[in-house]
């Protein structure tokens, strides 16, 4: 039965509103944190990472318009990007619904790159710092690396990446998106990063989820709004109070709450 219809309606609001309150608070995206905490619920591996990947898409919606006015999306990128996350989505969508069609259980896949993908999420949130300065000293370098001669060709093969992942996961399309443009592209700023990987993000998880509805129908519509109605406010709010709250403090603390999820999905 839809969540939406039972009485665990105001759990599923109250974690949306959890959830939505720690990303403004951390500015850690919502899809590392959604997904492991509708799992430990109790609700369905596959059902948790489809609806997870639409609420994903929704809730960054209005950001990338933000983003889009200002200027800060670099959209060549963003469509090198997509033409390897966007086709390799639709691909392992596809492959999960054949094998699923097979009668095998695929729960284990998305468990395993859930866990994969959390414990990449925490590394990256541990060491921000040291990306962020690895990727200003390396836009003092003018020579050109091979890293710099083949960018097209690297930024659609971690696109392609991104898709598999974020697909099977609904993790990555965020923080770990935001590490890799800092790496490939140091002399991009800050605001373009997130600029850039959110404007990427949203077609990603949208496709992705989409993916999950029409070929698996792991999606709960029910579950979906309740998210929304919860999280939706409290962004804003978990942002009027981030500005005042020390994130050195709270991003580690989040880090190590996701590296265990990690580890509990990846080896258990």
């Amino acid at each position: 039965m839809d969540a939406f219809f039972t009485a665990d309606l105001m759990q599923y609001i109250l974690a949306g509103a959890g959830v939505g309150l720690l990303v403004g608070l951390t500015g850690v995206g919502g899809g590392s944190l959604m997904t492991p905490l509708l799992i430990l619920f109790g609700i369905d591996y596959k059902v948790a990472i489809g609806t997870d990947l639409l609420y994903a898409a929704i809730t960054k919606m209005g950001g990338v318009h933000a983003h889009s006015k200002q200027g800060t999306v670099r959209w060549r990128i963003v469509l090198w990007l997509g033409a390897g996350s966007i086709p390799a989505s639709l691909v392992t969508a596809y492959f999960l619904s054949h094998i699923e069609k097979s009668g095998y259980d695929y729960s284990g896949v998305l468990t395993s790159a859930l866990g994969f993908m959390l414990i990449i999420t925490a590394l990256v949130i541990f060491f921000r710092k040291r990306l962020q300065k690895q990727s200003h000293d390396s836009s003092r370098t003018q020579e050109k690396s091979r890293v710099q001669k083949h960018l097209k060709a690297i930024t659609i093969f971690t696109g392609l990446l991104l898709g598999i992942c974020v697909t099977l996961s609904s993790v990555g399309a965020g923080a770990f998106g935001a590490a890799v443009l800092m790496l490939l592209y140091p002399r991009l700023s800050a605001i373009n990063i997130v600029g850039t990987d959110l404007a990427h993000a949203v077609p990603l998880t949208l496709i992705a989820g989409m993916g999950h509805l029409l070929l698996l129908g792991n999606v709960d519509f029910g579950l979906l709004v309740a998210l929304l109605i919860g999280s939706i406010p409290a962004v804003q709010l978990g942002t009027k109070i981030g500005a005042r709250m020390p994130n050195h403090i709270l991003q580690p603390i989040l880090a190590t709450i996701l590296l265990g999820l990690g580890f509990k999905f990846l080896l258990f």
